[in-house]
């Protein structure tokens, strides 16, 4: 009896210690199961993430690649599809200004370059820009990817093709192209390798051109090449410096054309000089001369209630402490205001300044936008060089155009203030009216103040300073400006600022043009002068002969205009002088 119990009790013991086995191999073989499933799931994701993600985030053949690497070439591929959907950009009558365009990039893989020397001489040579020792540097550092030139041209191709280096390849990418190259260059502006915009309307519209949004400018590319031509003229003839120009509708501010050279290739701006890059137009800040004679006039009439024949004596100049304004062709006599005008006296212009007195020409001038920084689609502007404080002699002198430095689109903009009938303009580049809208129902001068200073104005070209601005048939207004550059704290007599405003048809206003040319020097043809008369007057008719026949504008028949717009101040001022 006890030998059954002891016999069944070691029965029950072994059956529980096989089960205690068979458990202990069933876990194990879960967990052996585990953990494969796992080491299978991570090489799933692992070969998704190669084969699928990777192929598609970064199409490159070399397998072997570290995190910097990697996050260059994701980088890279992101700019390239910013680029690709970037927008076009055109002139207002559809002409294409920016695009975007497929290109070919080079690069190395370094493990697969055979001879690293040789290699580096041939590229230097099939690329001339590019330095001998940071190509032998990128061909040696063991890297997977070395970007070695981007955007070729496709002859380039062939020429590296024929090199026989299998670590040499291509990459697609986009590339900013400009069709108008240097001639709009200062307007339409720049991008860098990657088409991001750093200047212009690149710059200004670079994420609302990211979106895929294009945009239309109020640049009309005839306009533009007609003024650029003329413009380097001008400068090549009295062996200049530089100069800008602008053409401006003086009914809505829009900018037809605005040049400022020299200029440079869009294409390559990182070859450019300083001088090239600088825009002129609207960075460049400059005491203008007897230009600014056109706003103390109309301030002087738009505060005055006096007639047109109002007079003042120019028979000697003024002194003002240490300072003495005189004439510079003086007629040492009394002169009528149109005379003043139309002969450019300092002496009567500081008169009509000190009559309307310095608070009162001070708020006409800022009213105007002169004093501050121009509000403009393009983000490269300048802040006028305003004195401070400003002083009584300050009124005389920025009476005609000395103390106060401006930008020339400065300029051009509060003339067509004026003269458009007395509404303010803003300068306007977008035609676009729902990214860009110009208020022209804010008047800053009356309607009879306008219609003075137009008769003004084409009196100067009739009959005084600014006769080589005549275009017959189209009836030219405008005014001369001659102001000495301060060079070292002091005026400069040899070194000139000359320039022209002309606007026309006087009769009904339209286009304002103007160049200025920056130290112009005297020619034999112009008996050694340099002043706006000789240098950017005739370079404005010029131009105004030339919009003629390209916008189709027909002269008007003799006789046909009204006679007031300077005929009957003529007509004045001949009888006066003949009087004498």
């Amino acid at each position: 009896m006890m030998a059954m119990h002891r016999l069944r009790r070691n029965a029950i013991k072994l059956e529980g210690e096989r089960s205690s086995a068979l458990d202990l191999a069933r876990g194990r073989l879960v967990l052996i199961s585990a953990f494969f499933g796992l080491v299978y799931l991570v090489f799933a994701i692992r070969a998704f993430d190669l084969a699928v993600i990777q192929a598609f985030e970064m199409p490159y053949e070399s397998e072997a690649v570290d995190v910097v690497e990697v996050e260059e070439r994701t980088e890279t591929r992101e700019l390239s599809v910013v680029a690709k959907g970037r927008a076009d950009i055109y002139d207002r009558n559809g002409e294409l200004l920016a695009t975007t365009l497929k290109t070919s990039s080079l690069y190395a893989d370094t493990h697969l370059i055979s001879d690293p020397e040789k290699t580096a001489r041939e590229l230097v040579e099939i690329f001339p820009k590019l330095s001998y020792g940071k190509v032998l540097h990128k061909l040696q550092s063991g890297r997977r990817f070395e970007w070695i030139e981007r955007n070729i041209h496709p002859e380039k191709i062939d020429q590296v093709l024929r090199i026989g280096e299998p670590g040499l390849d291509f990459k697609e990418s986009y590339r900013r192209f400009y069709p108008q190259g240097e001639s709009t260059v200062h307007l339409v502006g720049y991008g860098d390798i990657d088409a991001q915009g750093l200047a212009g309307i690149e710059r200004s519209f670079n994420n609302y051109l990211n979106e895929g949004r294009e945009l239309h400018l109020t640049v009309d590319v005839r306009l533009q090449h007609i003024l650029r031509r003329e413009l380097e003229s001008s400068i090549r003839k009295f062996e200049a410096k530089a100069g800008a120009g602008v053409i401006m509708d003086v009914t809505t501010g829009e900018v037809l054309a605005g040049v400022s050279l020299p200029d440079f290739d869009p294409h390559d701006p990182g070859h450019a000089e300083k001088d090239e890059i600088f825009n002129m137009l609207t960075l460049g800040v400059y005491e203008l001369g007897s230009v600014f004679k056109i706003f103390s006039t109309a301030a002087f009439f738009e505060n005055k209630d006096v007639p047109m024949s109002v007079t003042f004596d120019a028979s000697e100049p003024i002194k003002v402490g240490r300072h003495t304004i005189r004439d510079y062709h003086a007629e040492n006599r009394v002169l009528s205001a149109p005379e003043v005008f139309m002969h450019s006296s300092n002496i009567g212009s500081a008169l009509m300044g000190q009559a309307v007195g310095t608070e009162k020409l001070r708020a006409f001038y800022k009213d105007l936008g002169l004093l501050d920084p121009v509000d403009f689609e393009v983000r490269e502007v300048a802040t006028p060089l305003v004195p401070q404080p400003w002083r009584e002699i300050n009124t005389l002198t920025a009476s005609y155009g000395h103390g106060v430095s401006t930008t020339p689109l400065h300029l051009v903009t509060g003339v067509s203030s004026i003269v458009n009938g007395g509404y303010a303009v803003k300068p306007k580049l977008v035609l676009d009216e729902t990214v860009s809208k110009t208020s022209t129902d804010v008047r800053v001068v009356s309607a009879e103040t306008a219609q003075r200073i137009r008769q003004l104005l084409r009196l100067v070209v009739t009959e005084g300073t600014g006769s080589k601005a005549e275009v017959k048939g189209y009836r030219v207004g405008g005014k001369t400006g001659t102001a000495e550059k301060i060079v070292n704290g002091k005026y400069d007599n040899k070194k000139k600022i000359s320039s022209f405003i002309g606007v026309f048809p006087m009769d009904a206003p339209k286009y304002a043009v103007y160049i200025m040319v920056d130290e112009p020097k005297g020619q034999k043809d112009t008996w050694g002068y340099a002043t706006g008369g000789w240098v950017a007057a005739p370079a404005v008719a010029r131009v105004i002969s030339s919009m003629a026949a390209v916008l189709g504008i027909p002269p008007a028949p003799e006789g046909s205009a009204p006679n007031h717009f300077g005929d009957s101040l003529r007509q004045f001022v001949s009888a006066k002088e003949g009087g004498r």
